[in-house]
């Protein structure tokens, strides 16, 4: 029953990749054949790859121009248009930390798609190393069988069997048989020659694919962390808190525009390849195979012939030819030459170990196993891998937008703050309800209002200031209010120490700090003004 033959076709976006215009550093124009060891093709990838530094530049400079002018043309911001601005900024950076979690979104699933292209190539890599090892092994030990192993068997029995010319005939058939494995075995293809390790590619590239992933990873995760920095920072009006963030956005904006300029170069540099990878791996591999050979794995197509075939089948006609020479000597010689019979015995086993060792070469020289792992390899890396990469840019390019807007939303929400600060520095110290004018009052140095109690106190030992016996029609009946308190609480509310310059309502005063007060002397209503004067 024949299996249907898997083809490989170029996904649709690795050809438009592959159509992006190809530069050198002189901006002259480069063919976009994948052709990573020459000079002027790998410029072209680094002439993609600077697109990242261009936007980076870009960017950089439309945010030095929006902050210049917010500087510059910085005007005062009345009650009627604070609070529209500030809604602006707020869903300015509401919608910014959206685009910026829609992006890494898409991250996270071209990270994830990139890194099973590249699992799948490191596996089908594995696959062929194993395959083409298999191979080298087998023809190693079937030339070192047949090389070492028969030619010394036969030289004994040569001795052994010298006075018999019918079985030195039969011996001489079977040399000729011997040359004949060899020479088609030298024929099979020597893995060895092409000094290729698809193990330590395989490995190398699954090495760089982990810190791939884990960087990506960690911008991922940073932009995730930005766009809740920012949502608390904003809620708290906490400059410190802005300050780090500004410095993590500017170093996300950096990685955005970096991740950029290589994912790109790396996405049309893969795409390529993708477009006509047959085409290279010829060129690769012409120094140890043939064009025919290559072509037959490559497409393993029904119509082209095997072309170890003819040698696998001229191998097996040989040992089968000597296995048979083998059992007629066994069967005539060794009741006449005893001591051929351990010769003939090692001859046999031999012959059975190489002909079992073609039997798995015709299986592994097939071309459906290795074509098999070359189409998964493709499949990986052209279709998993490109698609992920373009994600990946999709992410980058989103994200360094958003956060170049976050950043100018900062610089606004900063200025905002700015302008509260102003408008709390321009109020009225001498407001009586503003509490930063009251803890000023409490300064000596800022006020010139002397405090009467410790005037008086002062002047206590000083026999002249005697207050002078008040008559019964001079009492002043207490205040309304300490009436009031009487009726309510039992006792007039009287303060001992007198609350001038605190910027609170008129206290009560007792009696006894009511007497001084309304009995100033000349010489103190000089000296304190017509302050306390009733």
């Amino acid at each position: 029953m024949a299996t249907a033959r898997l083809d490989y076709v170029a996904p649709w976006w690795t050809y438009w990749l592959h159509n992006f215009p190809h530069f050198n550093f002189f901006i002259q124009s480069v063919d976009n054949t994948f052709k990573p060891e020459e000079a002027s093709y790998q410029q072209s990838l680094i002439f993609l790859a600077c697109v990242g530094a261009v936007g980076l530049g870009l960017s950089l400079l439309v945010l030095a121009v929006y902050l210049v002018c917010l500087c510059c043309c910085r005007k005062d911001i009345d009650e009627d248009t604070k609070r529209p601005e500030t809604c602006c900024v707020t869903w300015t950076a509401v919608i910014t930390g959206l685009i910026i979690c829609s992006a890494v979104g898409v991250g996270f699933y071209g990270n994830s798609e990139t890194n099973d292209g590249v699992y799948q190539l490191t596996y089908s890599l594995y696959n062929a190393n194993h395959t083409l090892g298999g191979i080298s092994n087998l023809v190693a030990g079937s030339l070192g069988n047949v090389e070492t192993g028969l030619k010394q068997h036969l030289e004994r029995l040569d001795e052994i069997f010298s006075a018999r010319a019918d079985y030195l005939q039969s011996l001489r058939f079977m040399q000729l048989m011997v040359n004949n494995v060899i020479r088609e075995m030298a024929v099979l293809p020597d893995i060895d020659k092409a000094n290729v390790d698809l193990a330590a590619i395989s490995d190398q590239t699954a090495s760089i694919e982990y810190y791939r992933w884990l960087s990506y990873l960690l911008l991922l995760i940073l932009d995730l962390v930005i766009c809740l920095a920012m949502c608390v920072g904003m809620a708290k009006q906490s400059r410190l808190l802005l300050i780090t963030i500004m410095a993590f956005v500017v170093l996300s904006l950096i990685l955005s525009w970096a991740s950029l300029g290589a994912g790109t170069a790396t996405a049309v540099g893969t795409s390529d390849f993708c477009v006509s990878p047959d085409k290279f791996i010829v060129n690769q591999t012409k120094d140890f195979l043939s064009a025919d050979v290559a072509h037959y794995y490559l497409f393993c197509s029904p119509n082209l012939p095997n072309p170890f075939q003819q040698s696998l089948t001229i191998c097996q006609r040989s040992l089968t030819t000597m296995q048979i020479q083998i059992q007629g000597l066994l069967q005539f010689s060794v009741p006449f030459f005893p001591t051929a019979e351990r010769d003939l015995l090692g001859i046999q086993r031999l012959l059975n170990s190489t002909e079992f060792s073609v039997h798995q070469l015709t299986a592994l020289l097939d071309c459906r196993g290795l074509h098999k792992d070359y189409l998964d390899a493709l499949m990986g890396v052209c279709y998993d891998g490109v698609e992920g990469l373009l994600y990946l840019s999709l992410f980058s390019l989103l994200a360094a937008c958003a956060l170049s807007v976050m950043l100018c939303a900062i610089f606004r929400v900063w200025t905002l703050m700015g302008s509260r600060d102003k408008e709390y520095d321009d109020i009225d110290e001498e407001d009586p309800f503003n509490p930063q004018a009251r803890r000023i009052s409490y300064n000596p140095r800022r006020s010139n209002i002397h405090s009467f109690c410790s005037y008086t106190s002062s002047l206590g030992s000083q026999a002249s200031l005697h207050p002078p016996p008040q008559s019964a029609s001079n009492v002043v009946p207490p205040p309304e209010y300490m009436n009031q308190s009487m009726l309510f609480g039992g006792s007039p509310r009287y303060e001992n120490v007198p609350l001038i310059g605190r910027g609170s309502p008129p206290p009560s005063y007792s009696p006894s700090m009511r007497t001084p007060y309304l009995s100033m002397t000349d010489a103190q209503i000089r000296h304190f003004g017509t302050d306390f004067q009733v």
